[in-house]
């Protein structure tokens, strides 16, 4: 608790404890009006907008001596971080992998910011054992038979699910029949961001089950290394035919990453391939997926 109280963000809320506990007036008579009508636009700039540290905080009024009982109630709870797994059980049994991006920003003030938990695990030492509370819950990506056909987008860490997805479908391929999977991943730089570089291109080449030979294929956007960028919805439309050849035999999608204009680039993608290959207006296109939608067959996990 006492590292959250010091790095976490602290919540200056419109009412004026903090001041009951200022002894030097200046300090006192500031933040009274953070409490105020008048003063709220500057509490947003100055608390929210920048959202600064219990910490940052108490510097900027060193005369505040609050009871320890009543700064925690200035600060929020540490909420749950909410990851997606990134490895099969079969391949890993006893172990759960995770693709966690380390968080960092600069506030309007230039203040760095990391992110509590993302840095915390980058700061681990790999020889330690250490103890963490995990919860499991239900994704909004079910674990797919075997024999279903996939196309997978996952840019950034949304390929994540998607490693898992691969190692399953590899273990299975050993003892049985499988299905096609065709992957679509996306990054700013190949040299920097290429997230499980070797992993994919291992299973994209020689009868791997990312293979184009197994009916499959890896596709990658590397969107800064070209003067004009290129994201994921660009490689799907280069491969629209055999994306439209896999959904004519009842494949599944996947489509995992950042919640902002992704997963809709990505449905105007599939909308734009369905139209071209059918020759059937686009708002069939769109009706046809949102078909796929009832039937559970095009699934989406996005996070901010």
């Amino acid at each position: 608790m006492s590292h959250l109280l010091l790095h976490g963000a602290i919540s200056l809320r419109q009412d004026p404890v903090m001041s009951f506990f200022a002894t030097a007036e200046h300090e006192k008579e500031r933040l009274q009006y953070f409490a105020s009508p008048e003063g709220r636009d500057d509490l947003y700039q100055y608390n929210q907008k920048e959202r600064r540290t219990v910490l940052e905080v108490l510097e900027d009024f060193p005369s505040v001596q609050m009871p320890f009982e009543w700064l925690v109630e200035l600060v929020p709870p540490m909420k749950n971080r909410a990851f997606s797994i990134s490895s099969s059980p079969l391949a890993h049994p006893n172990q759960v992998h995770l693709t966690v991006d380390v968080v960092s920003w600069t506030t309007p003030f230039k203040r760095k910011r990391r992110g509590l938990c993302s840095t915390g695990l980058a700061g681990l030492d790999p020889e330690q054992k250490i103890y963490i509370p995990v919860w499991f819950h239900k994704g909004l990506l079910p674990s797919p038979p075997p024999l279903l056909p996939l196309i997978l987008i996952g840019p950034g860490t949304g390929c994540a699910p998607f490693r898992g997805f691969v190692e399953e479908r590899a273990i299975q391929s050993l003892s049985g029949p499988i299905a096609p999977i065709i992957l679509f991943f996306g990054c700013q730089n190949e040299e920097n961001d290429f997230l499980y570089r070797d992993f994919w291109l291992f299973h994209s080449q020689n009868d791997g089950v990312l293979s184009e030979a197994k009916g499959g294929g890896f596709y990658a956007a590397f969107s800064r290394d070209q003067p004009q960028k290129v994201y994921v919805q660009h490689k799907m439309q280069e491969q629209s035919q055999r994306i439209w050849n896999l959904l004519c035999e009842g494949a599944a999608i996947y489509v995992a990453g950042s919640s902002t204009k992704m997963p809709s680039d990505v449905m105007l993608a599939f909308e734009e391939i369905i139209s071209k290959e059918s020759g059937a207006p686009r708002e069939s296109a769109a009706r046809w997926l949102r078909s796929l939608e009832k039937a559970g067959k095009y699934h989406v996990e996005a996070w901010s």
